[in-house]
């Protein structure tokens, strides 16, 4: 059956990362499966508001702010609020009008105008959980470095004030807590990244419905796509050039304490007869500002540079310090057949099984993670059985294994949304 589908994205090329990747590849993969499809994204100075791309008709939408140029505090790239803006509200109530979508399918804070948008219609909303934004200003799960244990206004305030400064915290932190009833009564389905993420919606979005289903909703942990068994982008030859000659240690991702950045280098120093350490990813304010000895960093390479650099690599580290939902490093590292170490926090151990394709640390433990680098040094033999292991695991994360499930819960919620159609008023959520 085919459909027609309406994807929203906070992230969408032409900007690099994960999540902007993954936003291609489901509406490219949908429609090369003959759906129609269309994508909603961002406004973003300087990129055509509406193009076609290979069959997919992209659409940017502007907010209340980036109608007034004195507003837009980023020039380079603007990002959805955490609450429905009254501009992209009536321009996607436009284009549903237009396009008639089946389904509508939003991933991040695009989910609060598209749940307004739809206020009135019997389209289906499923929403795309890949980090913790439906629960958490700050979308990290973090209070005072800790594991949070789960919103309220007295301490949300503070800490996303202090995340994010007064005027922006104050906004995020009631966008986010206001939104959540108008989800709770438009969602039909929800997507988690990974089982950890799903347990979190549970408990801050569902308010710990258990029975989610029987109410005519859908829940489904499905892991996140980044690849296509036939990826034929090409690499930049000049990062390339940059590279070590002789195999490494790859850490991919921002280069900031909270990616464990600052416990990588302490590791790093620790090691015995190290190999070099190459670190890709973008620079942010508190991202260090000398490297020891050894280190070579890219900054703002291309996903095909990426995974040209873990061909490379002997293996790659995941350090983070905050519970990483589903984080592609890890994903990138076994779809090449090396051994990731990670640490025991969010989605990774849903990933990595210590000791079989790959090892855990604890989080922000330099002397562990250093041992495990050690060991992976020592040992060229076991750090390529654990590669080996992680490839065959990998293939969870292809394309075309995954967008498969994807239609498979577009069916199931349009199953139960038909169903209510018939005669049934409970709705999706209860409040």
């Amino acid at each position: 059956m085919n459909l027609r589908i309406l994807l929203v994205t906070d992230h969408f090329p032409p900007f690099l990362g994960g999540a902007h990747r993954q936003s291609h590849l489901l509406s490219q993969q949908l429609a090369q499966r003959g759906h129609t499809v269309t994508v909603a994204t961002s406004w973003q100075p300087g990129i055509a508001e509406t193009e076609a791309d290979r069959g997919v008709t992209i659409h940017r939408l502007k907010e209340l702010r980036t109608l007034i140029p004195a507003l837009i505090r980023n020039q380079h790239q603007q990002h959805h609020p955490p609450y429905p803006d009254p501009v992209t509200v009536w321009e996607l109530r436009k284009l549903i009008r237009r396009t008639q979508p089946d389904i509508v399918h939003s991933h991040g804070w695009f989910g609060y105008s598209c749940a307004a948008a739809l206020l009135g219609t019997e389209i289906p909303l499923v929403l795309s959980t890949r980090d913790y934004g439906y629960g958490c200003a700050t979308r990290t799960l973090l209070h005072n470095e800790e594991l949070c244990t789960g919103p309220a206004l007295q301490k949300c305030l503070p800490c996303a004030t202090k995340f994010y400064g007064p005027v922006r915290g104050v906004l995020s932190t009631v966008g986010v807590h206001m939104g959540r009833p108008l989800l709770r009564h438009k969602v039909r389905g929800v997507h988690s990244v990974s089982a950890f993420v799903q347990s979190i919606v549970r408990r801050d979005l569902l308010n710990g419905q258990a029975d989610y289903k029987e109410h005519g909703g859908e829940i489904a942990a499905m892991p996140i796509f980044s690849f296509l068994i036939n990826d034929t982008s090409v690499p930049d030859e000049t990062q390339l050039q940059m590279l070590p000659t002789e195999p490494f240690i790859l850490f991919v991702g921002g280069l900031q304490p909270r990616k464990g950045i600052t416990t990588l280098l302490d590791a790093y120093q620790q090691l015995s007869g190290a190999p070099p350490l190459v670190l890709i990813g973008y620079e942010a304010p508190d991202s260090p500002k000398v490297f020891p000895a050894g280190v070579t960093v890219l900054r703002n390479a291309s996903h095909a540079t990426v995974m040209a650099a873990w061909r490379r690599a002997a293996f790659g580290v995941m350090p983070s310090l905050w519970p990483d939902p589903s984080p592609g490093v890890v994903r990138e590292g076994m779809i090449q057949g090396k051994a990731v170490i990670g640490t025991a926090i969010g989605g990774t151990p849903e990933m990595i099984t210590d000791g079989e394709n790959g090892l855990l640390v604890p989080p922000d433990d330099s002397t562990a993670l250093a041992a495990a680098m050690q060991r992976l040094v020592n040992d060229p033999a076991f750090c390529r059985r654990l590669g080996a292991a992680a490839e065959t695991y990998a293939v969870n994360f292809m394309a075309e294994v995954s967008v498969p499930r994807f239609e498979q819960l577009y069916q199931r919620v349009l199953s139960h949304s038909t169903t209510q159609l018939s005669g049934s008023s409970t709705p999706a959520l209860q409040q």
